[in-house]
């Protein structure tokens, strides 16, 4: 959906026009209240379907429940490819079961580093596919949950979820590198192990820059402006996004750098009035 209007529904609009509004505010009120808890609970099934719950609120209400169909993983990028079959319904919650009460066990040995447990968990949890709609959501925002439970307190202030996305390529490949043959127990976590470190190291990278850059911002509120503008701005941004960014500064100051960066040939304007784009040159 169009990036304001996904901000609004983040910001708790309540009037949604189609499904994937509905599901963008399910996943709103999920993230929402895994960070607010104040303490992390043991994994267990009725907490995983909680979440779930929550996903599917505003939709069809039906969030909640295991899988009573068998379902398939399948790529579309070549037609439709079965890539990998997870276990049947009837499987479905021994194996969910003994995955999050193997996981805490595992946890409070101590023997393992918390990113190889939390990614062999997510690897598994993926496989076993639990739910009808809405794994994938669901494997992240365990993610996020145990990655903050572990004291990787990042997942707090970078989206995880967004640098998935936009390596979504490498996600779905390591996920199929690493599910071969996971039924026979014979397949290799290396892949998916990787990607999830590149993912988390890359966000602390993205958070250490965010620091650096606030600690550039002292100055005058029109070097603030300047200085958010050209260092920190997405190639395309809208005053508003200044306007949270640098918060306690005029709208005239901000309207001031802009022109001032436009004649300097910085940035370039795509519209008019305050829903105006900016685009970086």
């Amino acid at each position: 959906m169009d990036s304001e209007r996904a901000e609004r529904i983040a910001e708790g609009a309540h009037r949604y026009r189609n499904r994937n509004e509905r599901e963008f505010a399910g996943y709103r009120d999920a993230a929402d209240t895994l960070m607010r808890l104040d303490s992390h609970e043991p994994l267990g099934i009725p907490f995983v379907l909680h979440l779930h719950r929550l996903l599917f609120a505003h939709t069809d209400g039906n969030g909640g429940h295991l899988k009573t169909d068998q379902n398939l993983i399948v790529s579309y990028e070549s037609g439709r490819e079965t890539v990998f079959v997870p276990p049947p319904p009837a499987e479905t919650e021994f194996l969910l079961d003994e995955l999050l009460t193997r996981y805490e066990a595992a946890k409070q040995e101590g023997r393992t580093h918390p990113i190889l447990l939390i990614g062999t968990l997510i690897l598994d949890f993926l496989a076993i596919h639990p739910v009808a709609d809405g794994n994938g959501r669901l494997a992240r925002l365990l993610t996020m949950y145990e990655l903050v439970a572990q004291g990787y307190g990042v997942a707090r202030y970078v989206s995880i979820e967004q640098r998935i996305f936009e390596s979504k390529s490498s996600y779905y490949a390591s996920l199929y590198e690493s599910q071969r043959q996971w039924h026979e127990g014979e397949h290799r976590v290396w892949p998916w192990l990787s990607y999830l470190a590149r993912i988390l190291a890359g966000s602390y990278e993205d958070f250490e820059q965010r620091i650096a850059a606030a600690d550039e911002m002292d100055g005058s509120k029109q070097d603030r402006v300047r200085n958010y503008i050209l260092g920190q701005a997405p190639p395309v941004f809208r005053r508003r996004d200044i306007e949270r960014a640098v918060p306690g500064i005029s709208v005239a100051t901000i309207r001031l750098v802009l022109n001032e960066l436009r004649d300097r040939g910085k940035i370039k304007p795509e519209g008019s009035g305050p829903g105006a784009r900016w685009r970086k040159l």
